[in-house]
C-alpha cells in the first residue's frame, strides 16, 4: 500500500503546472503516468524521460528553465533524464509559437549556441544523473524511404489547422514544406530515446500529444506520456518572456537582479511562477495561496518569498541572503521619506485610478506613460500595467514622489 501512496505523490508534484487546454486530455495524461510508474516499477526501473531544447540562442532565461525544473522533480524521483540537444530539428526551427517562419542557422551557429545550453542547464538538473543527447545522432541517418513511412500517419489538414500556420494562411504567408516536418522529427526523437515521459511546453502540445505518440505507434513502441507545462509569463505579466520584448530574466545575471527582477513581476503572475519555476511542493503553494487569500501573509511579503526561493534556486542561501538584505535597504529603507502622506484604497483598486486619485500624476494618459517608463513601483517593485490591482504598501511614482497606500 505504501507504494501505491508514493506513486500517487509522484503524479501529483510531476502534474503540478501542467496544461493541455481539456481536462479530459489531462486527466487522460495523469492516469496514464500513474499506470506507468506502476509498471516501470513491476520491471523494476526508471522511467525514460527527456526534453528536447534546440540551440537557437545562445542564452536561456527564466521561462526556459520550467521544463528544466520538471526535469529535476523526475530525478529526485530517481528517474533517468535525457537533456536532448536538438542541433538537427534547429535546422528547421519549431513553429509551434511562431507566426512567421524561422530563420535557417547554419551548424556552426547551432553548435556554438549547443555548448552553453548542457552548461546552463547543469544550473538546475543534477549533472550526474543527466544524459546529454544531440537528435543528429538518429535523424541524420534516416533515409527517404523512412521519412515516407513517419510522414503515411499524418495528414495536410492537422498541420494547417494548428493555429500558427492558419494565421499565416489567412494572411497568405508562405508556410514551407520543411516545416511541417518538425513535429515529424521530434517523434522520432521520442522513439529513438524510448521515451515514457516527454516533457515541453504547451506549445508543444501537437508536437508530443500527436505527432510523438503517432509516430511512437506506428514504429510499434508503448506511446510517450505528455507532461505539458504551462507558459511562464514575462515581468509585465502578460506577454509570454522573450528576450525580443525585453520583459526576460536571464539566468546567468547577478543574485541581486534576479532577486530584484522577480519582486518587478506583477502579484497576480505570482501562482504560475510558483508552481513553474520554485523547488517547491503542490503542499506549500497550497499553504502561501490560502494565508494569502484570507489575509495572513501579505503580497509583498509572499513575493519576498518567492524572489528568495528562485534566487536561492540558481545560487544558495547565503547569496539570497545578501540579494534580499539589499533590496530592503535600497528599496524599502534607504529611498522612502519619513513624512510621506496616506491614500486609503478599496479591495479593487486599480493602478491608474489610484495614480489620478492621489494627485500623483495629472492625466490618465501621464499615468499610463510613467507606467510604460517603469517609473511606478510598490514596495520598490515595478508595475509594469496600469490596470493592477493595488494593495497596501508604499507607492512610488518618479524618484520623488511617495504616498503610503491603506485599506479603507
Amino acid at each position: 500500500m505504501e507504494d501505491f501512496v508514493d506513486i500517487r505523490e509522484q503524479v501529483t508534484v510531476l502534474m503540478q503546472g501542467t496544461e493541455y487546454g481539456d481536462e479530459k486530455i489531462k486527466e487522460a495524461m495523469r492516469r496514464e503516468l500513474f499506470e506507468r510508474l506502476l509498471q516501470a516499477e513491476k520491471e523494476n526501473r526508471p522511467l525514460q524521460v527527456y526534453c528536447g531544447y534546440d540551440p537557437t540562442k545562445a542564452d536561456l532565461h527564466l521561462g526556459h528553465t520550467v521544463t528544466m525544473r520538471k526535469l529535476r522533480q523526475f530525478q529526485d524521483f530517481g528517474h533517468e533524464v535525457t537533456f536532448l540537444i536538438g542541433d538537427y530539428t534547429a535546422l528547421i526551427g519549431d513553429p509551434s509559437d511562431k507566426d512567421t517562419s524561422r530563420p535557417i542557422l547554419t551548424s556552426e551557429e547551432i553548435q556554438k549556441n549547443a555548448q552553453t545550453y548542457a552548461v546552463q542547464a547543469f544550473r538546475i538538473l543534477d549533472k550526474d544523473k543527466t544524459k546529454i543527447r544531440y537528435n543528429s545522432e538518429w535523424l541524420s541517418k534516416l533515409n527517404f524511404a523512412e521519412i515516407i513511412k513517419l510522414t503515411q500517419s499524418f495528414t495536410v489538414q492537422q498541420f494547417l489547422s494548428r493555429e500558427k500556420f492558419k494565421l499565416r494562411w489567412k494572411k497568405g504567408e508562405p508556410i514551407y514544406l520543411h516545416e511541417a516536418l518538425y513535429a515529424v522529427m521530434q517523434g522520432y526523437d521520442a522513439y529513438s530515446l524510448k521515451a515514457d515521459v516527454q516533457v515541453g511546453g504547451t506549445d508543444q502540445f501537437f508536437n508530443i500529444v500527436t505527432a510523438s505518440r503517432k509516430v511512437m505507434t506506428l514504429l510499434g513502441a508503448q506511446p510517450n506520456i505528455a507532461i505539458c507545462l504551462g507558459i511562464l509569463p514575462g515581468t509585465d505579466g502578460t506577454e509570454k518572456m522573450s528576450k525580443s520584448m525585453g520583459n526576460y530574466v536571464p539566468i546567468t545575471t547577478t543574485p541581486d537582479d534576479l532577486y530584484g527582477k522577480i519582486m518587478s513581476i506583477p502579484d497576480g503572475s505570482m501562482p504560475v511562477y510558483s508552481r513553474l519555476v520554485t523547488r517547491w511542493s503542490p503542499e506549500v503553494i497550497e499553504k502561501i495561496e490560502k494565508a494569502l487569500s484570507v489575509g495572513e501573509l501579505h503580497p509583498r511579503d509572499a513575493k519576498m518569498k518567492l524572489a528568495y526561493e528562485v534566487t536561492s534556486a540558481f545560487y544558495d542561501e547565503q547569496k539570497a541572503d545578501i540579494a534580499q538584505k539589499d533590496f530592503i535597504q535600497k528599496f524599502q529603507k534607504k529611498i522612502i521619506p519619513d513624512d510621506i502622506g496616506e491614500f486609503s484604497i478599496s479591495d479593487d483598486a486599480i493602478c491608474l485610478d489610484v495614480l489620478i486619485a492621489a494627485e500623483l500624476v495629472s492625466s490618465r494618459s501621464q499615468g499610463r506613460r510613467m507606467v510604460e517608463q517603469n517609473a511606478v513601483k510598490l514596495d520598490g517593485a515595478v508595475i509594469s500595467n496600469w490596470n493592477d490591482h493595488m494593495h497596501p504598501g508604499v507607492l512610488q511614482v518618479g524618484k520623488r514622489k511617495f504616498i503610503r497606500l491603506i485599506k479603507a
